[in-house]
């Protein structure tokens, strides 16, 4: 008895470990290269205008979106993109996301894939 309580304590420690870990690289996985632009800001000189987070988060005056990766400059970004990679997003909408096929999917019959 004292051996499967002993094994149990310790699967309990490693479960804890695990989930603690998850939510520290949850916590430290923020996007330092995501910036909230002006989208009718372009020119093909400068890019696009860098305005504040809050443009991007409600209803403002400013087309505001988030704009992932580039070079920023006195105020302007160009090079980057409005769609976010998918390295370990999960989210297939750029084609490099997570394949959430699994048993019985028809993911190779081309129900619902969009062109390709």
């Amino acid at each position: 008895m004292a051996d499967s309580r002993r094994q149990l304590r310790s699967g309990t420690v490693v479960l804890g470990g695990m989930g603690l870990l998850a939510v520290a690289l949850t916590a430290c996985s923020s996007d330092p290269d995501k910036r909230c632009v002006d989208r009718d800001s372009y020119t093909a000189t400068k890019g696009y205008e860098v305005v504040a987070d809050k443009n991007c988060k409600t209803t403002t005056s400013v087309n505001g979106s988030y704009y992932y990766g580039g070079k920023k400059k006195s105020g302007w970004v160009k090079g980057g993109s409005f769609t976010k990679s998918g390295s370990g997003s999960g989210s297939s909408s750029g084609g490099n996301g997570v394949d959430r096929g699994g048993l019985g999917s028809d993911s190779g019959s081309g129900k619902g894939s969009s062109g390709g």
